[in-house]
């Protein structure tokens, strides 16, 4: 078999031979947040990074002490601290001279619940820091319970039934405090996933990027199932896809053809929704009125450019 173009394929032989999460790590096959990574990695080729971790499943996957799976320098925080950590680092790096870039990467315990004071006051001042969310929709290190990150109708250790309350629009959230940039990214698709990271990590100031992240474990799914579920979730209008500047301009990067197929085959894939008895028209209901809004505000930022 021919090597690939290491050129196409890596932007560098550092990307190529020092992945960011190195064999070794705990993580569960089929792990959202793993691939993540690995396409992080990808997207700073030569920029280094320095990692908060905050109390997540990637703060336990770096093996026992004193080995460590990160190929990269990692300072991990209290639940919810990692933006108030990360601000300390990004600052002594300003007053060093020191290029490299301070990346928050947490769940949606650690962003939507939990550390979401520390993150909103970090936005605020416009820190220049990258907080990655990857969203695996429950607080997976600690046995799978509801965040409110987990979407109506999922049934975790403390839902059984299935949540009743809708998912928190963290996004919108985010673009609220008027940051710079703010993107949704989908693992199933990787170039649209490698600009917004390299681009968020060029750009200065708070950025925020929200990782669609398939727990197998929690979501009661196949491991090889985590990019499907992904591109099913897209297709479907589930996760949009798009990226917001200065706060105010809207732009949907993949357009979704709102298949009920693909609905119905994303929650047939995870057994998470089988207690609820919540149905793929339950979600269209949901899926329609987020698009509702969406293209209210794409459209708003039309207008504006005239």
């Amino acid at each position: 078999m021919t090597e690939p173009d290491n050129q196409q394929v890596y932007p560098s032989d550092r990307g190529r031979f020092e992945p960011l999460l190195r064999p070794g790590n705990t993580n569960c096959g089929g792990c959202g947040m793993s691939v993540a990574l690995q396409m992080f990695k990808r997207a700073t080729g030569d920029t280094k990074v320095q990692l908060v971790l905050p109390a997540c499943c990637a703060a336990v996957a770096a093996a026992g002490f004193p080995f460590t799976a990160y190929g990269a320098p990692l300072l991990m925080s209290t639940f919810a601290s990692a933006a108030a950590f990360a601000t300390g680092m990004a600052q002594v790096g300003r007053l060093n001279g020191d290029e490299t870039r301070v990346v928050c990467w947490a769940g949606d315990g650690g962003t939507y619940d939990i550390g979401l004071a520390s993150i909103s006051a970090a936005a605020e001042r416009n820190e220049d820091i990258l907080f990655v969310c990857y969203d695996n929709e429950i607080y997976g290190n600690t046995g799978g319970q509801r965040s409110s990150a987990t979407p109506a109708g999922a049934s975790t250790t403390n839902t059984p039934k299935g949540k009743t309350e809708a998912k928190k629009d963290i996004l919108g959230i985010m673009a609220a405090h008027r940051i710079p940039y703010a993107a949704t990214v989908s693992l199933a698709h990787p170039e649209d996933a490698r600009r917004k990271m390299k681009h968020a990590l060029d750009e200065r100031g708070f950025r925020f990027l929200l990782i669609l992240s398939p727990c197998p474990t929690g979501w009661k799914s196949e491991p090889a199932m985590t990019i499907e579920l992904v591109r099913l979730a897209v297709r479907s209008g589930l996760f949009p896809v798009l990226e917001v500047e200065q706060g105010s301009r809207w732009t949907v990067n993949v357009e979704p053809d709102f298949s009920l197929t693909a609905l119905e085959r994303y929650v047939s894939l995870q057994r998470r929704f089988q207690k609820s008895g919540f149905t793929p028209e339950d979600f269209a209901a949901g899926i329609e009125q987020q698009w509702k809004e969406l293209r209210g505000r794409v459209g708003r930022t039309s207008e504006s450019q005239r």
